[in-house]
């Protein structure tokens, strides 16, 4: 069992070119200018949730370990349509939920988009860095990381498992510290109700699928947020058939979705 936090990445770093990527990503001042001001945008402006440096490692993390935990009865799809290794495979999943809201720099409406065009000139700069001379390679990591981040919003399907780990891991990150800047700032609705009552989110092996996402809650309002949120996104990442989703309240389970 591991719960959704921004430490969660540091389990996934053994394979050098994924840590060396992630240093890039942390110290790159284009990458965390953009974090910065994707907050400065939805939260500050918008009221809304944090979208900043913590999101990107929470669903950084939380990618690779579903990665991982799926990886123990499925091949990734890019590794099994022989566009690269499982390190690559890696590359794409953390990579593509690191930058994935980086487009809100620029506006909420159309994002996904934004943070395409964004990502697209990074991608090319650090997969260059550890693929030195393998342009080719290169241009196709590119490619497969711009998938994982235009498919991580609900109503895009999924089409590799790399972009629907990313897609469900962006999705984990939904307890209470998340919602707590708009919730303080006055905004009260179902959406930051439903957010406060969540307070951990685990990952770990399922009973019936390789996935099991335990939501625990202090009140049955974050069911709301588990159907609204994480659910959506399940439905059209494309390994919904490898991921449960279990809802806790007070040590009690009060329903199970897939």
């Amino acid at each position: 069992m591991v719960t959704v936090t921004s430490h969660l990445i540091l389990n996934h770093l053994e394979e050098p070119r994924v840590r060396r990527v992630f240093e890039l990503l942390e110290g790159d001042t284009e990458v965390q200018t953009y974090l910065k001001m994707s907050n400065e945008m939805v939260v500050k402006r918008l009221n809304y949730n944090d979208h900043g440096p913590v999101h990107a490692r929470i669903a950084a993390g939380s990618s690779l370990e579903i990665l991982d935990l799926i990886g123990k009865v499925a091949e990734p799809t890019t590794v099994a349509n022989g566009i690269c290794d499982l390190e690559g495979a890696k590359l794409i999943t953390m990579v593509g939920s690191y930058l994935h809201d980086i487009g809100n720099s620029v506006h909420r409406a159309a994002h996904i988009i934004h943070s395409c065009y964004l990502a697209a000139p990074i991608l090319e700069r650090m997969y260059s860095t550890v693929y030195p001379g393998e342009h080719e390679h290169v241009l196709k990591m590119k490619c497969e990381t711009l998938h994982a981040i235009y498919a991580h919003e609900e109503p895009i399907e999924a089409l590799s498992i790399e972009a629907g780990a990313a897609k469900v891991a962006d999705g984990t990150d939904m307890a209470e510290g998340r919602a707590r800047i708009p919730y303080r700032g006055g905004k009260v609705d179902m959406h930051s109700i439903s957010a406060t009552a969540i307070k951990r989110v685990d990952l770990e092996p399922g009973k019936e699928k390789p996935v099991s996402v335990k939501i625990y809650m202090d009140n049955p309002s974050g069911v709301f947020q588990i159907e609204e949120v994480i659910g959506k996104k399940v439905e059209t990442s494309g390994i919904s058939k490898y991921v449960e989703l279990i809802a806790i309240e007070k040590g009690r389970e009060i329903k199970t979705v897939g």
